[in-house]
């Protein structure tokens, strides 16, 4: 399948790198000065869309967390709604962190809101662990070409190994389990640059499986969370991609908040978060080289 979504993904790290600049916007992080004389929700659009304008033509795509706006209510949903429309409006490719994992009738229409319509995003995260029949829903959607989804594999947080390192009959771990069934799912969403419209969610956290992850899912692009905030170094991060290629990795806090790390004027939160894309960007593919 040619001019599929994964293809333009694969293309844009080719050209920006492999930064995904997560939209996390917590409202305590917004500055004083952006908040002076707007509702919550304006205030975090009017971030978003400063952090967007100084870092777009450095990032891979944006990751938008909906429950950082889901938790101011409608004002929040008004947010994310400006948010996402400011990035179609831009060309941006859009990863809405949604985390669904239902089935059938609720899947569609969860399918249906995420990616039509006022929430209309290219992917989303998707949690499998109902099974199968809870990705089979938006595959409609994937083979169409137009979208995707990353479906969570093998988790950055300490959490992961509650459930994901289990063994299973097969004398696999249970997160290698997923990774084959999503895999044999996605072959019918294949993109020209052989990856697949249904990625993994892999963290960076645990390196000494990171090539053997690679070697194993050749054909899926991941979405890498755990650097820098939760310990993934530019190294760690390199395991993972292919040539520098086939994943984006995820920073959040770490790019929204770099003016205070820095110790800057907030009033320099913008310039500062494109610094710290550009950092990233350069120390991975620096790691990558190597």
């Amino acid at each position: 399948m040619t001019n599929n979504i994964i293809d333009k993904l694969y293309d844009r790290v080719e050209k920006r790198g492999v930064v995904c600049v997560g939209l996390d916007t917590a409202l305590d992080y917004v500055p004083e000065h952006i908040r002076e004389g707007r509702t919550s929700g304006e205030a975090i659009f009017e971030f978003n869309k400063q952090i967007i304008d100084f870092t777009y033509d450095v990032a891979a795509c944006f990751k938008v967390q909906i429950a950082y706006y889901e938790a101011l209510g409608l004002e929040g949903l008004i947010a994310y709604k400006k948010t996402l429309e400011y990035l179609r409006e831009k060309d941006e490719i859009i990863i809405a962190d949604i985390k669904r994992g239902d089935i059938a009738a609720t899947a569609k229409m969860y399918a249906k809101a995420h990616f039509e319509g006022d929430f209309e995003a290219h992917f989303i995260t998707l949690s499998p662990y109902m099974g199968m029949d809870s990705i089979e829903p938006y595959m409609p959607y994937l083979e169409s070409g137009k979208k995707g989804v990353f479906s969570l594999v093998r988790t950055s947080n300490p959490g992961a190994e509650d459930i994901e390192y289990l063994d299973t009959v097969e004398g696999k771990k249970v997160y290698e389990v997923v990774a084959d069934k999503i895999t044999e799912m996605a072959k019918s969403c294949t993109g020209s640059c052989g990856y697949t419209a249904i990625g993994g969610v892999i963290g960076c956290t645990h390196v000494d499986e990171g090539k053997k992850i690679r070697a194993n899912y050749k054909n899926m692009f991941f979405l890498i969370p755990g650097y820098g905030a939760q310990g993934g170094t530019a190294e760690d991060v390199a395991l993972y991609l292919n040539n520098g290629n086939g994943g984006v990795v995820n920073s959040s806090r770490g790019i929204l908040l770099a003016y205070k790390k820095a110790g800057r004027p907030a009033e320099d939160f913008a310039i500062c978060a494109r610094e710290e894309a550009v950092k990233m960007r350069d120390a991975i593919q620096l790691a990558v080289n190597k």
